[in-house]
């Protein structure tokens, strides 16, 4: 090659090097935008909602809508926010981006917006609930938008997801929220209004999960917790878990082979190993992975199903689940945001005779929260488990219970929503008179006429069956032969209750006991 040609080659690797150069540095400086804010998302109707997203570093990044214009800096980290002015409910309207480029997002509504949050009965899909086949095939709501988080569990806050808003249709509900999606269409055909579901729900997830660590670590009830975690997380090798399940495997394999040669049952085959420090246990983990993505984004509120992984620590609950819910909306920033949770079902073998249970005494913890945050409630489903399965297919009775307090107290619809719930308790001789709240049209039976469910005890603190009779609209007189001085009286206090006191709309009576005797779950951290 003579000296000549040598140069232009030069010459021409420069020059596509710079050209190369010029189309890395306008690819980084496109903006970009998390996967919650895209075309068909739906707005909160009725505030102002925080749009945000990534440029170079100093670009001023501008957003148009419905003449609105709001302009900002990316910061150092090239991440730049603007809070766009309530939009009128309907839609749809086009956003515009600017910065060094365009982006338009399209078909956007402005309604209402839920997260519908928790573990496996929240996840639990419309596939796979009552009828779930008839349910697919009318789901046609255009006007109610979905959009999933996958489950990422990670000590490391995450900034975004794999996710895209959709157009609610047979094509698109199948995988989503069963509740989430009853809940939304009810809303939907009461409200007449575009409806927005974020559906994060992780199964089997503990609530410790979904807090932020920092202030799970700044909480002396949670020491304990956390200090098993740590443990684990020094001394938790995967690697080594995974090698060990494989050595067990190669074993399985042999002794199947021996056990078919010999003609007897093969073993059971070994489980894998999960990873605990991946999983949805870990504290935090969820809360960096699934929530953090979103938190910020224009809500209404949220519905939760959560509380069967955390029942043998339910006195804990009693602290865990409103801090949880306390770390949301702190964080979200949008005020005490409704929260609606459904209390845990009946679930496992009826037991005829008076017992302790950790499910009761994770149903009480969730009823306690009420008292403790405002804006908050619970749809009580006791009428609705399986006893064999922990994942009851009536997704879409639950919904409604969900959606009567979301209607009553969010939306100024005049139904009733609030289960009945103890209030008082009165003696006489050997009789105990239950006064109770939110009785509605008055107390009733949703079977036989005879009220059941209730035990009774002196100060003996021995439970027997008790006699029951409803004596007024919000009264039952309570009473057993063997109790002559009542000191407490129990009500489906049992993981699967025999019991069948309402009102009148077919809310059933809220689980309680008017003791405050030690319970079985106390002494556990």
């Amino acid at each position: 090659m003579n000296c000549t040609s040598a140069k232009r080659l030069a010459a021409m690797v420069l020059a596509l090097s710079c050209l190369y150069l010029i189309n890395l540095n306008e690819a980084q400086a496109k903006i970009k935008l998390p996967a919650i804010i895209g075309d068909h998302m739906v707005l909160q109707q009725g505030q102002k909602n925080p749009l945000w997203g990534w440029a170079e570093p100093g670009e001023k990044v501008t957003v148009t809508v419905d003449g609105q214009s709001h302009s900002a800096t990316a910061d150092d980290k090239g991440k730049w926010r603007v809070t766009l002015e309530p939009l009128k409910v309907g839609g749809p309207y086009e956003i515009t981006i600017k910065g060094s480029d365009t982006i338009t997002l399209k078909d956007v509504l402005s309604g209402e917006v839920w997260i519908c949050s928790g573990q496996s009965n929240m996840a639990w899909t419309v596939s796979n609930a009552n009828d779930g086949d008839l349910e697919i095939m009318t789901a046609n709501y255009p006007k109610i938008r979905l959009i999933s988080v996958p489950q990422v569990g990670t000590q490391e806050a995450q900034d975004n997801f794999n996710g895209q808003w959709e157009a609610c249709s047979p094509a698109t509900v199948p995988n989503f929220s069963a509740v989430g999606y009853f809940f939304g269409r009810q809303l939907y055909q009461t409200l007449n209004v575009p409806i927005g579901l974020i559906d994060n729900a992780w199964g089997g997830s503990s609530a410790e999960a979904w807090v932020n660590r920092k202030r799970l670590e700044d909480e002396p009830a949670f020491k304990a917790m956390l200090e098993r975690w740590k443990q684990t997380e020094e001394t938790y090798n995967h690697e080594q878990a995974v090698a060990a399940y494989n050595k067990r495997l190669d074993q399985w394999k042999a002794a199947v082979k021996k056990a078919k040669a010999a003609g007897k049952a093969a073993p059971n085959r070994p489980r894998a190993p999960r990873n605990p420090l991946t999983g949805n246990h870990r504290p935090a983990n969820i809360y960096n992975g699934v929530l953090h993505p979103t938190i910020g984004y224009g809500i209404k509120g949220v519905i939760w199903y959560q509380g069967e992984s955390n029942a043998s620590r339910a006195y804990q609950y009693r602290k865990l689940f409103p801090f949880m819910i306390q770390n949301w909306r702190d964080e979200w920033n949008q005020g005490d945001f409704p929260f609606y949770w459904v209390q845990l079902a009946d679930f496992r073998a009826e037991k005829p005779e008076p017992a302790e249970s950790d499910w009761a005494e994770l149903r009480e913890a969730q009823t306690m929260t009420m008292s403790k945050l405002k804006n908050t409630g619970e749809a009580v489903i006791l009428n609705l488990g399986e006893a064999s399965d922990i994942h009851p297919k009536n997704k879409q009775d639950v919904a409604k219970r969900l959606a009567r307090w979301a209607l009553a107290n969010d939306y100024g619809v005049k139904v009733v929503y609030h289960s009945p719930q103890y209030k008082s308790m009165e003696v006489k001789g050997n009789k105990a008179i239950l006064t109770f709240d939110h009785v509605g049209g008055g107390l009733d039976t949703f079977d036989v006429t005879t009220p059941i469910g209730f035990t009774i005890a002196g100060e003996d603190k021995k439970f027997v069956k008790a006699n029951a009779k409803i004596v007024g609209k919000d009264k039952i007189e309570v009473w057993s032969d063997a109790v002559s001085e009542p000191a407490s009286v129990r009500y489906a206090w049992a993981d699967n209750p025999v019991c069948n006191v309402q009102n009148k709309e077919g809310l059933p009576l809220t689980p309680f006991r008017t003791d405050d005797w030690p319970g079985v779950t106390i002494n556990v951290e």
